[in-house]
């Protein structure tokens, strides 16, 4: 972690390619998300150790229940686990878990390990780390929408719309990362990433160990951040 500065604030990952990992080792989809989850724990160690404030991983999308039923609960189970098994280390950190999403939506089993790990968590002061689940981009914005209408309000400022997110204090991300060759956002903060820096890997997730994150890190300082202005020579 040489010459490591510029440290973004906020961090946030589309997870992408476990079942490609898998597949390329003739092995179920579900292998591939299982070893891709010991790699969230690897990138919440290193973010905490070089200071970053803000962790968000993409989990799950509301278009991924049209996947395989069998791949769907496999996922679910797996959330479950990870979640109940992380809440001690993350308390032992000083890191917060929060969720975002329409977590309303889901399986019973899912949403009480939601709410006890937010709970378990919620007094811890330092790093966030914010798992997007049953997530769009445009159903928060459509749900803020509505939530802004259900006031009975007729204007509303852009400072104050974001009241009406799913994680209102969450700052944008300063950087995304997605991983397996995919250049794109897939519905992904698409409020919150207009001035994002953008890090594209063709590292499947599982194989996206803290020297890769380190690589972004590294290439993230490199850049310029103009937010639509133009900085004089």
């Amino acid at each position: 972690m040489e010459n490591l500065y510029n440290i973004p604030y906020h961090v946030a990952i589309i997870m992408d390619g476990n079942g490609r990992w898998a597949k390329r080792r003739g092995l179920p989809r579900v292998y591939g998300h299982r070893e891709g989850a010991k790699r969230v724990e690897d990138i919440i160690d290193i973010s905490k150790r070089v200071g970053i404030k803000w962790l968000s991983v993409f989990a799950f999308s509301t278009e991924n229940w049209g996947r395989p039923k069998e791949e769907v609960d496999a996922i679910m189970s797996l959330l479950v686990e990870y979640i109940n098994k992380k809440v001690p280390y993350l308390v032992e950190n000083n890191i917060r878990l929060r969720f975002m999403g329409r977590i309303e939506q889901l399986p019973d089993m899912i949403k009480n390990s939601v709410v006890e790990g937010e709970k378990a968590t919620e007094n811890c002061t330092g790093m966030n780390f914010v798992v997007a689940l049953n997530y769009s981009g445009k159903a928060e914005i459509i749900d803020a929408v509505n939530r802004v209408l259900k006031e009975g309000k007729r204007e509303i400022s852009e400072e104050d719309f974001r009241e009406y997110f799913y994680i209102p204090d969450m700052p944008d991300p300063d950087l995304l990362i997605r991983t397996s060759g995919e250049e794109r956002i897939s519905n992904f903060m698409l409020w919150q990433t207009a001035y994002t820096e953008f890090y594209f890997t063709e590292t499947l997730w599982p194989d996206f160990d803290q020297e890769e994150f380190l690589k972004a890190l590294y290439e993230y300082q490199s850049r310029e951040r103009r937010f639509g202005k133009v900085f004089s020579l």
